[in-house]
């Protein structure tokens, strides 16, 4: 086996370990794993031939050479926690002694407010207006993203038995295979009850999934990103309607009308509550514009 293919067999044992232990997405997978190698083909250009042989200075140097190569800030700090995972593994197994991705640094990620809709529109776009049952379909979808403040992952893997008479509460699996409660609005019950209704004309035999699409197995992902798109078009919405979009809309509209933090929190399934924070974000902006709308004082005067 050459030094290369040394390299290449740990790194596929890493990414083979999370796969089968941690239960990662392969989303998450195929980051690591193109991370990682990344890594791995500029170590062998810099003459480093094993994982035990990389210090603190190669990552550093390696984030580096990635940043100038135009790698978003983001990215880096995915990059970096790619790194410090795959050598907590190798520490674990006793392949490395020490973490060197520990200490290093990515840029800072500049914060985008997330896009939101307000209630008006919200309620425009789930106003139904066909019988079609692909029409019935993505607007129960569109109301179970804006009821529960789902993830587009966690509506792809709901099934039919998820869905009982008159639920109140779903029980999903979020990012890092964790399991939370999200409640369900008599809106979403209903639409999802008329789908149900329709859904045996369109699915397959013993097909799991509560959303199916027109060949009748499980819906994808990108096929729910085209449809949303398109149902914001056919209701004339000027905005670019995507899953996540609904899913800020849900957390901002909480966040306004209760100011509970923790809870918002809780329902989006967040481990940290600096990234329900951002929230708090575009609540104070709606009040800035209504305050320099009304406040007599609040702007210069043209």
């Amino acid at each position: 086996m050459t030094e290369s293919e040394a390299l290449t067999a740990v790194r596929k044992q890493f990414v083979n370990y999370l796969f089968q232990e941690k239960r990662l997405s392969f989303h998450t997978l195929d980051n690591y794993e193109r991370d990682l190698s990344h890594f791995q083909l500029w170590l062998e250009e810099n003459a480093v031939s094993q994982w035990r042989n990389v210090k603190q200075h190669h990552v550093r140097q390696f984030v580096a050479f990635r940043h100038r190569k135009g790698l978003a800030a983001k990215s880096l700090q995915r990059l970096l926690s790619s790194i410090r995972s795959f050598f907590k593994y190798l520490q674990r197994e006793q392949l490395a002694a020490d973490n060197p991705g520990v200490g290093v640094r990515a840029p800072k990620v500049k914060r985008k407010l997330p896009s939101t809709m307000n209630v008006d529109e919200v309620s425009q776009l789930l106003k139904p207006d066909s019988d079609d049952p692909l029409d019935i379909r993505d607007m129960a979808m569109m109301e179970l993203f804006y009821s529960s403040g789902l993830r587009l992952s966690e509506l792809v893997s709901l099934n039919v038995h998820d869905f009982p008479d008159n639920v109140e509460e779903l029980t999903v699996i979020g990012k890092g295979s964790k399991t939370r409660i999200v409640p369900v609005g008599q809106f979403a019950r209903d639409a999802v009850n008329r789908w149900l209704k329709i859904r045996i004309s369109l699915a397959n035999e013993n097909e799991p999934a509560l959303f199916v699409s027109k060949r009748g197995s499980r819906i994808s992902a990108r096929s729910i990103q085209q449809r949303l798109s398109q149902q914001a078009i056919k209701k004339s919405s000027n905005q670019h309607l995507h899953p996540h979009k609904l899913r800020h809309s849900f957390a901002s509209h909480i966040l306004e009308s209760s100011g509970d933090l923790r809870s918002v929190q809780e329902l989006l399934g967040h481990a940290n509550i600096s990234t329900t924070q951002i929230y708090t974000h575009l609540d104070f902006q709606r009040l800035a514009q209504v305050y320099d709308a009304a406040h007599p004082r609040a702007r210069r005067k043209k």
